[in-house]
C-alpha cells in the first residue's frame, strides 16, 4: 500500500543529491537547498522513516570479478522457491513477476560453472519448475551495487534444503562448482 506520496522539490533535491553522491554532507546539502544543516537533517530523516531513502552496502560484482546470473522460472509454487533460497550466500534476490514466467531470481558466482550447478542442481530437477531461462548478465548502464552477506555461519545443512553434500555433487567433484560456504564444502576465494 502507498501512503501518501508528498515530496517537495527540496525532498526531491535531497534524494537526487544522495543519490549522486552518497557520501554528502548534511552542510554540503544545507547549502545547496538554503536551508539549515539541523532542517536538512530532519527532513533526512523523514525520508528515511518513510521509507524513500535507504542505504545500501554492497559490492559492486563486475569490479570484483563475479558474474550475476537472471533466472526467468515458471514455478507452481513461486514462494516456496524463493524460501528455498533465501539464505543461501550466492542469491541477491527473487521477484514474483506477472507473465508465463512467474519468478525472476539473482545469483551471484565467482564463476560461471558454479552458477551453472546452482541451476541444474537445484531448479532443473525440481518438480515445481516447469521453465528455467538461465542468463548472464553481461554489463549494465548504471552503477550496480548489491549486499553480500559476508558472516556466513556454518550449519550441518545447507540452507536451500538440497539432501546431497556438495562432496557427494558430481559438480563438485569435477570442479564446475566451488561448493557452498555454509556447510564448510567451499573450494572459492571470496567467503
Amino acid at each position: 500500500m502507498v501512503s501518501s506520496i508528498r515530496l517537495d522539490p527540496k525532498d526531491r533535491t535531497i534524494i537526487g543529491l544522495l543519490n549522486q553522491k552518497p557520501d554528502i554532507s548534511q552542510e554540503e546539502i544545507a547549502g545547496q537547498i538554503n536551508l539549515s544543516q539541523p532542517s536538512v537533517a530532519m527532513r533526512i530523516k523523514k525520508l528515511k522513516d518513510k521509507g524513500f531513502i535507504e542505504q545500501v552496502i554492497g559490492i559492486n560484482p563486475h569490479k570484483v570479478g563475479f558474474h550475476i546470473a537472471k533466472l526467468e522460472i515458471t514455478a507452481d509454487t513461486p514462494s516456496k522457491i524463493l524460501n528455498m533460497f533465501r539464505d543461501c550466500p550466492f542469491f541477491l534476490n527473487g521477484f514474483t513477476v506477472s507473465g508465463k514466467n512467474n519468478l525472476c531470481l539473482l545469483f551471484i558466482g565467482e564463476d560461471i560453472a558454479s552458477l551453472e550447478s546452482i541451476v541444474d542442481v537445484h531448479l532443473r530437477t525440481n518438480k515445481e519448475i516447469h521453465n528455467v531461462d538461465f542468463n548472464i548478465i553481461i554489463s549494465s548502464l548504471k552503477n550496480f551495487v548489491t549486499p553480500i552477506n559476508m558472516n556466513i555461519d556454518i550449519k550441518e545443512k545447507a540452507p536451500c534444503g538440497i539432501d546431497i553434500e556438495c562432496r557427494e555433487c558430481t559438480y563438485y567433484k569435477e570442479n564446475r562448482c566451488v561448493g557452498c560456504p555454509i556447510i564448510n564444502q567451499y573450494r572459492g576465494l571470496f567467503w
